[in-house]
């Protein structure tokens, strides 16, 4: 039986691209990542168990050219003048390393790097909270959340990677990007 497509090492990387023509702005995110080399398939918003979280230049070392690439990508883009944007990947990984953890991507206009990335990271952790059985009140503010999980010992750690911009005031297409690169060796 095969054993399936599980990916053992993930690194993040997060990219700004801006240009007159809007795919451009995109390629050029891309490129700011250093992930334009690959093809690109997104995925939704699983980290695998036992999955190890790699820095990005060891992650980036082992992507060839033309590479079928898996990501949990978010991306966002506009060319309103003066707008701001983001766009963020949040992680939260079970202190259990047979236990699956979960990405989430926000992308979002007009919130700073700090709030697209503790509302990703508490999406993460949220979901990985539900399937733990971590009881929680969802009424509770983010800090109040991050502190009940911290003490169930369920969810050892929650992350977040955010790239943010301001589009000029001409107007040039303006993409964010963030990711979780996944990687199969």
């Amino acid at each position: 039986m095969v054993d399936g497509l599980v990916p053992k090492k993930m690194f993040f990387t997060k990219g700004v691209g801006r240009h007159t023509e809007f795919l451009e702005s995109f390629e050029l995110a891309l490129r700011d990542a250093g992930i334009e080399k690959c093809n690109i398939v997104t995925v939704s918003s699983i980290m695998p168990p036992s999955c190890k979280i790699i820095p990005k230049s060891e992650g980036l070392a082992q992507l060839k050219p033309g590479q079928i690439t898996f990501c949990v990508m978010s991306r966002t883009s506009t060319n309103e003048p003066n707008r701001l944007l983001a766009a963020s990947i949040g992680c939260a990984v079970p202190a259990d390393p047979t236990q699956y953890g979960y990405l989430s991507e926000h992308h979002s206009f007009g919130q700073t790097e700090e709030k697209a990335g503790d509302y990703a990271e508490d999406i993460a952790a949220c979901m990985l909270a539900t399937t733990l059985g971590v009881d929680y009140d969802q009424n509770a503010s983010y800090d109040e959340r991050k502190e009940i999980w911290k003490i169930s010992d369920k969810i050892v750690k929650t992350t977040n990677i955010v790239q943010s911009a301001i589009v000029d005031k001409n107007g040039l297409w303006t993409t964010v990007i963030s990711a979780a690169v996944l990687l199969l060796d």
